[in-house]
């Protein structure tokens, strides 16, 4: 039996939806943030050393790494099931693999990078500080998010958009492996960025991927992708 131990609004959630679209069987083990840091609880370092989420067990098998996760489960799994499910890789040495290879990678080495750093500077002006330190650090960080993290965001967004444009899907016109990665960082990029109204076709790909029913099967087990604002 497959159990994903599942984190609160976090990365894990595209795990979910892999596992609601291959139709396999698995079990939650659910962990709260901590209500005051937002971090991990320790108890998942029972699980792996690294104490981070996602990870799966299946068997004797100990897997972190959301990307290594989902390619685990399509090249373990995706022979045995139906459908979309069961083409959710693509042939070596084709374009439609390179472009898979690429977005998976793309995710998290480059986006996710920006996302993570303007969370950050957005939430160091709301830290405990002395009262005169606050608008120093406010300013501080407003300025590295307008100089720095906005610029290379705004670039992600376009090229992001151009792709779209031209293809259903990330890998090409069909759904793969690259989509399930891409989904968690698309959605902070509309979330953060406030890409929604310039990037309609970046707005109508998740919109697709939000309606898919084994998309909505993962949220209503594992919760919404984000904490509440």
């Amino acid at each position: 039996m497959i159990i994903v131990h599942h984190l609160e609004a976090s990365r894990s959630q595209r795990v979910l939806w892999l596992l609601e679209e291959l139709g396999l069987p698995y079990e939650i083990k659910h962990y709260k943030r901590d209500p005051r840091t937002r971090l991990a609880p320790p108890e998942l370092k029972q699980v792996h050393p690294l104490g981070k989420s996602p990870v799966i067990t299946d068997g004797d098998l100990v897997l972190a790494e959301s990307g290594a996760i989902l390619e685990y489960l399509a090249e373990t799994y995706c022979t045995q099931a139906t459908g979309e499910a069961a083409n959710l890789l693509a042939a070596p040495g084709s374009a439609e693999h390179r472009q898979l290879r690429f977005w998976m990678h793309y995710a998290e080495g480059s986006l996710m990078n920006w996302l993570v750093m303007k969370l950050a500077f957005m939430k160091i002006p709301q830290q405990p500080m002395p009262f005169f330190a606050r608008p120093i650090a406010r300013k501080l960080c407003a300025a590295v998010i307008a100089k720095l993290i906005d610029p290379n965001l705004n670039a992600a967004m376009e090229y992001i958009e151009g792709h779209l444009a031209r293809h259903a899907w990330f890998a090409g016109e069909r759904l793969t492996l690259a989509d399930f990665q891409m989904s968690f960082a698309i959605a902070a990029l509309l979330r953060l960025a406030g890409a929604g109204s310039q990037c309609p076709h970046i707005a109508s790909w998740l919109a697709r991927v939000e309606a898919r029913p084994a998309y909505q099967r993962g949220i209503a087990k594992g919760g919404p992708v984000f904490m509440p604002a």
